[in-house]
């Protein structure tokens, strides 16, 4: 015989409505009575009937995620789980599931978005990167489903609820770190400029070398995509091969980081001896690089976790103002930047 809400009612000594609301979380029931209930409900073995729920509710308490990449690339892109991490963990302890888009391509990716939303599998979506001429956000607005980005958005701020970093800010400060230790000669390597952090990164660059009276030199911005391995080394031999090279590199993810270590290497050219290298997304890679990475730590799980909280609450109460969280960032020191020396100065 299975347990009812009604038989969970009685031995917590409340009303079945009150059940109700500490399984929905609501914020109308106090802390005291939630862990009660709860501890009943595992003592009875109580297990939600989530098809009867979702019937009822007309929800499918799922989450939908629009990866920035293939599942493929995704997965072996160390930040996507760490991502994933944040949102799952919010996701559990409000009863939703997640639902990964799949597609090798954009295009592909968008159609699997499409499909999501049309067959009603998801309640809503959030959405992992921000970029320019993008079709998927502006198929979400259309379509007036609950969505949330991960990102700033490109365009229509005011219409889309979003969970970022200040990324002009933190390029501004990693510059700044690179110049308090002496070098003026900076390089900046970033991904696929098209994306909305790309060109983040690349403005606090820029800011801050303005601010100091540097003259920010072309042949010292570089972009790569990571899957194309021949144009990374040409990029990274390019910059380090010029007449006066840079003495740091500013590198606008990890991943990119350790492509440009392995470069450096095969240049016989020396970290942070020859050339400091400081990156972002401080992710598990940039502590076991060689040498560890100093990386600007961008709060990955908490940018998941505030990216499902307020697609949940927007969920549930659909006419509330649309927010944005700005999550702060750091500087981690490690063994990858090192104070400038006039050694390698060029007669």
């Amino acid at each position: 015989m299975s347990i009812t809400i009604k038989d969970v009612a009685k031995k917590a000594g409340v009303a079945p409505s009150t059940v109700s609301r500490v399984i929905s979380d609501s914020s109308t029931i106090s802390e005291e009575t939630k862990k009660k209930v709860r501890k009943v409900m595992d003592e009875l073995g109580y297990h939600l009937n989530l098809n009867a729920r979702i019937l009822v509710q007309k929800s499918s308490q799922t989450i939908g995620i629009v990866m920035k990449n293939s599942t493929s690339a995704s997965l072996l892109n160390p930040v996507f789980p760490e991502f994933l991490n944040g949102i799952s963990d919010y996701c559990s302890k409000q009863d939703f599931s997640i639902c990964l888009t799949s597609g090798a391509s954009e295009e592909e990716i968008f159609q699997d978005t499409v499909k999501i939303v049309r067959g009603k599998k998801v309640d809503g979506m959030i959405v992992m990167y921000s970029k320019k001429d993008d079709k998927v956000v502006p198929y979400l607005l259309e379509s007036g489903i609950p969505f949330v980005v991960i990102g700033k958005p490109a365009y229509e701020t005011n219409r889309i609820m979003y969970v970022d970093n200040d990324n002009v800010l933190a390029a501004k400060e990693a510059t700044d770190y690179l110049l308090s230790l002496g070098h003026k000669r900076i390089g900046f390597i970033s991904g696929d400029p098209r994306f909305e952090v790309s060109k983040s990164r690349f403005n606090g660059y820029r800011e801050s070398l303005n601010e100091n009276n540097i003259d920010m030199k072309g042949g010292y911005v570089k972009n790569f995509l990571i899957d194309q391995s021949e144009q990374g080394k040409q990029v990274v031999r390019e910059l380090m091969s010029l007449p006066v090279p840079p003495t740091a590199l500013l590198v606008t993810d990890d991943s990119h980081a350790l492509f440009v270590l392995l470069v450096l290497r095969e240049m016989k050219l020396k970290v942070p001896e020859d050339v400091s290298v400081l990156a972002f997304n401080n992710t598990v890679m940039s502590k076991l690089a060689s040498p560890p990475l100093t990386s600007v730590n961008i709060q990955t799980y908490h940018l998941g976790n505030e990216a499902a909280r307020g697609l949940i609450d927007l969920i549930k109460h659909p006419d509330m103002v649309k927010k944005s969280v700005i999550i702060p960032t750091t500087i981690e020191e490690r063994e990858s930047c090192l104070a400038y020396t006039e050694k390698n100065e060029p007669d």
